[in-house]
């Protein structure tokens, strides 16, 4: 830890609630106790009795079983090949499931096991059943009880639900059952003695849904009674009052919804009682998802984002987008507006939970719009999790359509999944208006820069287009740029002092006003369109250095009712 991090450590961990810096030492204390004595720490870690087990209603399938075409193929997995995240590799003759040089993401995912759900859906049960069987006892030879990437207490909960799901299919009636039902066992008790409790959030939940799970496997119905009584008990923190995942990010919610479909239908097919809190959450999480989605049905990326399967969203049935020209999610801190072809998506939010801030950016007042049914403006998700250049800079205001004050970040991220200062949001008000709607809100986030500088932004939308005002108030001089991240396939030129962007739909003129000059210029972002995979699009970046306050308007309007009107200064 250098000089350069303390600061923003100290920052982050005043915001943590004292019982998660006392779980994660615990944590911490007996993985290194697995790891200088694994004999000792398997027999403290034991589960149920693996006589007990009955499995799974052999009618249930979840979420992960009904993604057809998601996972890697018999044909690829019998030539010792596997493919996740969309990246291929060869695991080797013999397997190498340690995959050292591969990127942490990545290496995880390989000790999920969900990719196995593939040989499920193979009519050649038989072969599906001997390359399962041979992959598994690979893997359990090579993987050492508490160590390394595969006995991280995530990896364990997913690769335990899903080694649940595939026993009736992969694993019943064979040579392999019993050693795969006392290694089941194995992996109860170690997980019900690392929940990660320090981190909380999405990763909570998968390891409550993975004991849920392994209650129901082994019929443990105390397991399933302490698994549901916990699951519950996180629901009103991490479910919003507005149905919306307290972590603000619509991929992490989509998860987390999985996770809580996955859960309520397992134990009603086991033939247990329905949860009502848990059922509210689903129908809670369900309406948020559809107020979110763009007019094409994809899911913004906002804060760690990236794109989330047809097939996945189809499963989650979001709810119907609202008839409302103006909806505000108030404790997510989403607006979304929808006047004539114009649609808009505000994010005037917290970055992230006080005491979690692995998926934070700093995006604040940000927004994504589309016009005429197609992505303008757009957010640059999340392509990497490794500690970077692409990390830091996915993350940073300069990656978001907001403003960015003399360089810095409205929100203190660093390293991979940590932040600091976080920007507050303040006097959100939104209203309809004659002809449109408008949304107002401020936040401080530059408050540690000289003359603590704030930033205010309003939009309005209407039939013809879109404002935005911005004002950044406080005292002295500063750089103040306005970055406007536009989807691929578009093209950016500037005219006299505006811009014109040319699209699938048609041109669309960009006027720009301010209270001092303005430097335009048009650079080449890089937009998330997968693990590990980006694509360039065009940034639009409005500059000034001058003394606060500034203002800066921005105007959008589609080519066939651009009215040519004379420029006006912006004022808020």
């Amino acid at each position: 830890m250098t000089g350069a991090r303390l600061a923003p450590m100290a920052r982050m961990v005043a915001q943590m609630e004292p019982a998660q810096v006392v779980h994660r030492a615990r944590l911490r204390v007996q993985r290194k106790a697995l790891h200088r004595w694994p004999n000792v720490g398997r027999r403290l870690c034991s589960g149920p009795d693996p006589a007990a087990a009955v499995g799974w209603p052999s009618d249930y399938r979840p979420i992960d079983a009904r993604i057809p075409g998601h996972w890697p193929t018999l044909a690829v997995l019998r030539t010792r090949g596997i493919r996740l995240l969309g990246v291929s590799k060869r695991l080797g003759d013999p397997l190498d499931w340690e995959q050292a040089k591969m990127p942490l993401l990545w290496r995880l995912h390989l000790h999920y096991w969900d990719w196995a759900w593939g040989l499920t859906a193979d009519t050649d049960r038989a072969d599906a059943r001997a390359i399962f069987a041979g992959l598994w006892r690979s893997w359990t030879t090579a993987s050492s009880f508490g160590r390394g990437d595969a006995w991280l207490p995530y990896p364990v909960a997913l690769r335990a639900w899903s080694w649940c799901g595939l026993y009736h299919d992969l694993v019943a009636g064979s040579d392999l059952e019993h050693s795969y039902i006392r290694e089941l066992s194995v992996h109860t008790g170690f997980l019900r003695r690392h929940l990660e409790t320090d981190v909380g959030g999405n990763h909570l939940i998968k390891n409550l849904k993975a004991l849920a799970g392994l209650a129901v496997f082994f019929a443990d119905d105390r397991l399933l009674r302490f698994a549901l009584r916990q699951l519950v008990r996180q629901l009103p923190e991490q479910v919003l009052s507005d149905g919306g995942h307290y972590e603000r990010s619509p991929a992490y919610h989509c998860q987390v919804l999985a996770d809580l479909i996955d859960v309520d239908a397992l134990i009603r097919a086991a033939g247990h009682a329905a949860v009502p809190d848990l059922t509210t959450a689903i129908a809670q999480m369900r309406r948020w998802l559809g107020c979110v989605l763009g007019p094409d049905a994809k899911l913004p990326m906002l804060n760690d984002g990236y794109p989330v399967a047809d097939g996945l969203l189809d499963a989650l049935r979001p709810g119907p987008p609202p008839d409302s020209p103006l909806l505000r999610m108030s404790a997510t801190g989403l607006v979304r507006a929808n006047v004539g072809a114009w649609y808009l998506l505000a994010d005037a939010g917290a970055p992230c939970p006080d005491g979690l801030t692995g998926h934070a950016h700093a995006d604040t007042l940000g927004c994504l719009v589309y016009a005429f049914g197609a992505p303008l403006l757009v957010d640059t998700g999340t392509s990497t999790y490794e500690p970077g250049a692409v990390r830091d800079y996915e993350r940073s205001t300069a990656a978001h359509n907001t403003v960015e004050v003399d360089g810095a970040d409205s929100t203190e991220v660093w390293g991979a999944f940590r932040a600091g200062r976080r920007a507050r949001v303040h006097r959100l008000v939104t209203q309809h208006e004659a002809d449109g709607v408008s949304i107002e809100a401020e936040h401080d986030g530059f408050r540690a820069l000289s003359g603590r500088p704030c930033h205010r932004r309003r939009w309005q939308l209407t039939k013809a287009g879109l404002r935005v005002d911005d004002l950044v108030i406080g005292r002295g001089d500063h750089s103040v740029a306005v970055h406007w991240h536009l989807a691929p396939g578009a093209a950016v030129r500037l005219e006299a002092g505006e811009a014109v962007a040319t699209t699938a739909r048609g041109a669309f003129h960009i006027r720009i006003t301010a209270s001092c000059p303005v430097q335009l210029t048009v650079g080449t972002g890089q937009l998330a369109v997968g693990y590990q995979r980006t694509t360039g699009a065009p940034v639009l970046t409005c500059r000034m250095d001058a003394a606060l306050p500034v203002r800066i308007t921005t105007s959008w309007r589609h080519a066939h009712c651009f009215s040519g009107a004379a420029k006006t200064e912006g004022v808020m």
